[in-house]
Formats: C-alpha cells, sequence, structure tokens
C-alpha cells in the first residue's frame, strides 16, 4: 500500500510507521501493515451491512489458460489445539480457507460464477484503497472468478497435487487468484488462507467478520527494538496455519479427500506469503517445492542481512524458486544470498524486468482497469506491461510445480526464454 506521511504533528507510533513503509516490512506487503496502522479507517463491526451498489467498475481477472473447468468453495476450518496467538482469550484458532479445483463440466444456470469476495471482506478492502486503486473504482463485491461454486469435482484424472497458496501481509487471500485459478484449470488441487486478525477482513459463514485490529495494535505500539520480534510472530502465526491446513487436506469436504495427493504439495505466494512458503518446507517436510514471490528472509522492517529467519540460515534440501522485481535478487536481497549459500536442491532465481512488488498479485490485471493514468499504474507496479506480467507469473509458477509435483518438464526453468524476454536469470 502505497503511504508517506507528513508534518510535525504525528504520533511517535505514526512516525514509526511512516518510516516502516520506505522500503520493506516482511518483503514489503508489511509496509502495507505499517500504513493500514495511520491511514485506513476504523473497522466495520461484528456484523456489518453488505455495502450498497458501487458505481465501481465490475474488473475481471483474465481467463485462466489450462483445460479444465475450475470450481471453488470457501470453509471454516478450527484449531482447538490452541489459542488464538492475536486474541489470547479465544481458545481456539479459526481460518477461513478457499479451495479451488478441476471440476466436472456442468451447465452454466447450475453453479453460479463464485465472488472474488465476500461482502464484508469486500467492504473493509475497497475502503483501504489498496495499492493505488481509488476508493470505489472498483467493485470488488460484484466481481466475479472464473471458478463455479460449490461445482462437482473432476473425479477422472486420478490424484491431484495439491498448492496452499499464501498472500502478502495485510493482503486478502484472494489477492493472488489470477495465479490460483491457472493452476487449479491444469489439474492442481489449490488452497488459499486467511490469517485471521491479519488479514484486513475474514468473513466467515455466519456473516461475522474478523477484522485486523490486534495487530495493528501491536504495530502502533511496537518500539524500533521490537519490530524484529513482532515480525517472528506474524510469520510463525502464519507457519502454525500452514501446517494446520496441511494436516487437512485428507479431510476436505465434496469429495476432494478422495482426489488429493498428500504426498505432492507445494506452496507459494507474495511478499509475506512468499516468506511463509519458505518457512513452512524448511519447518514441515510435507512440502516438496516452494516459490517466494519477492518476499525477503529477515525479521527487519527494512533487508539488512541480519535477524535472518531459519530458513535463510539453513537453506533447503527442496526444490525453490524465487522471483523478485526489478533490481531485487540474490545478489541484492542479503537474506536471499544467505538463502542460496545454503540451499543444496535444486533452485532457481529469477527477475521480472520492470516490475515491483505488487506486479507478482492480482494488482497487475486490475489497477488498469480501475481508471487511474498510467503513472499511478507504473508508481504501483513497474513498467512491465501487466498482461505480460500476469502471463509470466502463471507461466513459471506452472512451469515450476509441473516439474516438482508433476515430473512434468518444459524446460522453461533452464534458462533465459525467448518467448518470455521480460524473465531475468539471476541463477
Amino acid at each position: 500500500m502505497n503511504f508517506s506521511a507528513t508534518g510535525a504533528t504525528q504520533s511517535a507510533s505514526t512516525r514509526r510507521s511512516s518510516a516502516l513503509t520506505r522500503r520493506s516490512m516482511m518483503g514489503l506487503a508489511a509496509a502495507g501493515l505499517a500504513a493500514a496502522v495511520v491511514a485506513a479507517p476504523a473497522p466495520a463491526q461484528a456484523r456489518p451491512t453488505p455495502p450498497a451498489n458501487s458505481s465501481g467498475v465490475k474488473a475481471r481477472l483474465p481467463e485462466p489458460t489450462g483445460p479444465h473447468e475450475i470450481g471453488t468453495f470457501s470453509t471454516r476450518l478450527v484449531d482447538r489445539s490452541r489459542h488464538d496467538p492475536w486474541v489470547p482469550s479465544q481458545r481456539y484458532r479459526e481460518l477461513m480457507v478457499s479451495v479451488w479445483y478441476p471440476a466436472a463440466r456442468t451447465s452454466e444456470g447450475d453453479h453460479r460464477l463464485a465472488a472474488y469476495m465476500a461482502p464484508g471482506a469486500a467492504k473493509r478492502w475497497d475502503s483501504m484503497s489498496p495499492h493505488g486503486i481509488p476508493k470505489g473504482a472498483i467493485d470488488f463485491a460484484a466481481m466475479r472468478t472464473h471458478a463455479r461454486e460449490g461445482a462437482p469435482v473432476d473425479m477422472s484424472g486420478g490424484r491431484r497435487p495439491v498448492v496452499i497458496y499464501a498472500s502478502g501481509a495485510n493482503d486478502p487471500r484472494t489477492w493472488g487468484t489470477s495465479a490460483v485459478e491457472e493452476l487449479a484449470s491444469r489439474g492442481y488441487v489449490v488452497l488459499t488462507i486467511d490469517h485471521t486478525y491479519e488479514a484486513p477482513a475474514v468473513q466467515f459463514p455466519d456473516g461475522s467478520v474478523k477484522d485486523d485490529a490486534p495487530l495493528r495494535k501491536a504495530l502502533e505500539e511496537a518500539q524500533p527494538n521490537e519490530m524484529p520480534a513482532l515480525l517472528k510472530k506474524v510469520l510463525d502465526v502464519r507457519v502454525a496455519d500452514s501446517k494446520f491446513v496441511l494436516d487437512r487436506i485428507d479431510t476436505l469436504p465434496h469429495g476432494l479427500s478422495k482426489v488429493v495427493d498428500a504426498r505432492r504439495v507445494g506452496m507459494f505466494g507474495q511478499s509475506a506469503g512468499g516468506i511463509a512458503a519458505a518457512e513452512t518446507m524448511y519447518e514441515d517436510r510435507r512440502v516438496k517445492a516452494g516459490i517466494d514471490l519477492d518476499g525477503t528472509l529477515e525479521y527487519n522492517p527494512e533487508p539488512n542481512g541480519t535477524n535472518l529467519m531459519p530458513v535463510a540460515r539453513h537453506g533447503l534440501d527442496r526444490p525453490f524458486l524465487l522471483m523478485g522485481r526489478q533490481g531485487s535478487d540474490r545478489t541484492t536481497e542479503p537474506s536471499w544470498r544467505e538463502f542460496w549459500s545454503h540451499t543444496t536442491a535444486w533452485k532457481r532465481n529469477l527477475t521480472l524486468r520492470g516490475s515491483m512488488h505488487q506486479t507478482y498479485t492480482d494488482l497487475a490485471s486490475l489497477l488498469p482497469q480501475a481508471g487511474v493514468s498510467q503513472k499511478v499504474i507504473e508508481e504501483n507496479m513497474g513498467k512491465v506491461a501487466p498482461a505480460r506480467a500476469v502471463a509470466a507469473q502463471r507461466a513459471y509458477v506452472v512451469s515450476f510445480f509441473d516439474r516438482w509435483l508433476r515430473g512434468d518438464d518444459d524446460h522453461l526453468l533452464d534458462g533465459p526464454s525467448g518467448r518470455w524476454p521480460e524473465v531475468e536469470f539471476a541463477g
């Protein structure tokens, strides 16, 4: 989230928060967390009224290119083995997870296209003017995906590999839907997770909405020397949530338990989501391959090579892909350099030329539809052509997981490709 604070009347916590937005906090996405502390409006009450009809654009994501129809559903998962780490008085941890999967063909009238976001979450997301999208410019509640809500699972393809997607800090689980749909259309079962009390708003089946007030409060109160510990807590919660979702793969409803292959699991994410993918993979051997889309691997507001995460200090022994924005690769990012030197398995480091941090999210598709100027587009997602950015991310993410979860190698990751001149290899 773009944010800069000026004026001599700021509180100490506001000045700390604005300083954190200058470069990177949990790989730049947590700069959005700091911005939310001082820039976002007060959260809605527990049971908000759905937003009125919006005059915003009913934006669309690009269609997935795989051969499969897509189904999706959302489900509430409850971990009763731990208190909620952000609200300790709550004796359990509850999450909302969306599941995307290859679906059997049905008539259009049987299953409607699924909403991009639940109404309460959409209202909150819009109120934040996320990542350069003006408030009200896009009707997030009216947006539809390419997946059909509750469509029957395609049972004809045998056991299917599973991929977990993790969004950036203070972003909703929907913020990588373009990449998620592409994987599902190519035969993967994909799970996306909202990290309750860190995501801007999580709407549960009873209509209640849990906002990010606990994390906002922690950011407001944190002294500079306390930030590494707070960032470590954010990551630890994300990893614990991811492990819990891994525990539930074999019990997914709607027949998916008969389709998923828990022996072939990958994980990827943008920013803090990419960090979580790397650290979860380090701590849990069930994750066989992973991708970090522009997330730094240290507990610092700005990357400087200290307070390295365990995965950066020790590396991985399973395949991993680093994809960075323009100017960020293993030679310039200290934690990536350490990770690279300790990782003994197959690894690659790619850079999308002309990109910025949010280029690896749905912003690449949505911002050009928001009626903003070319200057605003370039300020938020760089100079890479948006359609090419989406297509390149899809191509390399699919190629990676096909290679390591299916044994199907198209050799795209062997070296630079004339099809994708935007993608540079740093190793």
